[in-house]
């Protein structure tokens, strides 16, 4: 077989790079290759609200069956590409199959980070990245009396908040000494700490995770300090790893991911990496190379590649943002916070409806926007602008952010 782009991962990422080619009118070969039997569907409702129950998975699919086939596009699924030949250009399966390309884009994401302990690889211990991974945890969950989440961050708590509303009993282990603790800042993550114990969750920080117990089932999480908590399901959310082992056997610069430029090329010809697994220079990082692990980045980079493959070529340069629901709340955030010397609270936390201003050397890098959409679509244009501005101007709920750009 050969294809004219062949696009490796069938996520976000991966469909858009397909949509915006055939958007563009670009009339050449297009083939996905997914090592997932399912067409291209949503990620984060996994552990919202597909796993809750609330959308079948067909409400999460990002195109319908008839809209890759009308525009031609190969799908070549349930396979995945164990390594690549930059010079002849192609690439093999895991069923052998070798497939030519012109133009190769590498969207394959990450693989749930699990637990490398005694007992960390047992049936009953579950990752979340897959609609099979859902489908396990759902499985489990229905019979599971008590169930332990272990990481604090967006996919751990959107997992407890899932579960304490079907009325399971939860523990959450986290071993930082607050959640959110790599995204967000302090007073955010003592937010969504209370909010999750006061909705039933028993929240454990700073603790360290030794074994999962058990034979042939995972029975209980033993700590550090030799505690043992009794599991029917263990939920592991810390993070993936990223899925570019075949890039980097073929030569690929990597660091924490494959790097690409500000096009999101690889080191090799004719290769380009987009999403989680890609580690670029960001802007908004000032310059900084890191992986943004986030539809809103997968989505902006297959624009920057499908166009340029088709001859437009222009840099990626989009501001990133992202969101979480959790219980009633709306997480939304603009910029990355990371670096900031300066917090500044618009609103009422106890309204439950507030915003944190994130500044750098008084500017406004990032916003996260509890319930405050207003907040966050006005926080996007001051954090794009770069706006300078005082904290009693920003805590001004009186005051609309837009208001305070330069005319």
């Amino acid at each position: 077989m050969q294809f004219d782009v062949v696009i490796v991962g069938g996520g976000h990422g991966g469909a858009q790079v397909a949509v915006m080619l055939r958007t563009q009118k670009f009339a050449g070969s297009i083939a996905i290759i997914g090592d997932e039997p399912e067409l291209p569907y949503e990620r984060p409702p996994l552990s919202k609200e597909y796993f809750a129950g609330e959308k079948a998975f067909e409400r999460i699919l990002l195109r319908p069956a008839r809209y890759w086939d009308e525009r031609e596009v190969t799908m070549l699924l349930g396979q995945r590409v164990v390594s690549v030949d930059p010079v002849g250009h192609c690439v093999t399966t895991d069923s052998g199959a070798t497939i030519g390309y012109g133009k190769l884009v590498w969207a394959t994401g990450g693989a749930p980070r699990m637990l490398p302990i005694p007992g960390g690889d047992l049936p009953g211990v579950q990752g979340v990245r897959t609609k099979a991974d859902a489908d396990a945890m759902k499985a489990a969950s229905e019979t599971a009396r008590q169930i332990v989440v272990i990481g604090g961050g967006y996919i751990g708590l959107e997992a407890a908040a899932v579960l304490r509303k079907a009325g399971k009993a939860v523990v959450l282990l986290e071993a930082l000494d607050r959640v959110l603790a790599r995204v967000a800042g302090v007073e955010l993550s003592r937010f969504f700490e209370k909010e999750h114990r006061d909705h039933g969750v028993d929240l454990r920080l700073g603790v360290s995770v030794e074994a999962i117990e058990g034979d042939t089932h995972a029975t209980g999480v033993r700590l550090a300090d030799g505690k043992v908590i009794p599991a029917d399901l263990v939920i592991v959310g810390i993070g993936i790893v990223p899925a570019v082992e075949p890039l980097i056997a073929a030569g690929a610069k990597s660091g924490n991911g494959v790097l690409v430029d500000r096009f999101c090329k690889t080191s090799l010809p004719d290769i380009y990496a987009i999403g989680d697994c890609a580690a670029h220079a960001n802007d908004f990082a000032e310059g900084a190379v890191i992986r943004l692990e986030s539809v809103q980045n997968a989505n902006d980079q297959a624009n920057v590649v499908a166009k340029a493959i088709c001859g437009d070529e222009a840099p990626y340069q989009a501001l990133p943002w992202f969101w979480s629901n959790q219980y009633d709340l709306k997480l939304q955030t603009a910029g990355l916070s990371t670096g900031h010397d300066q917090a500044v609270l618009r609103g009422d936390v106890a309204s439950r409806s507030f915003s944190i201003v994130y500044l750098k050397a008084g500017k406004v890098i990032a916003l996260d926007c509890v319930n405050a959409t207003k907040d966050y679509v006005q926080g996007r244009m001051i954090v794009t602008a770069g706006l300078r501005a005082t904290a009693e101007q920003l805590a001004d709920t009186a005051t609309p952010l837009k208001a305070l750009l330069p005319d």
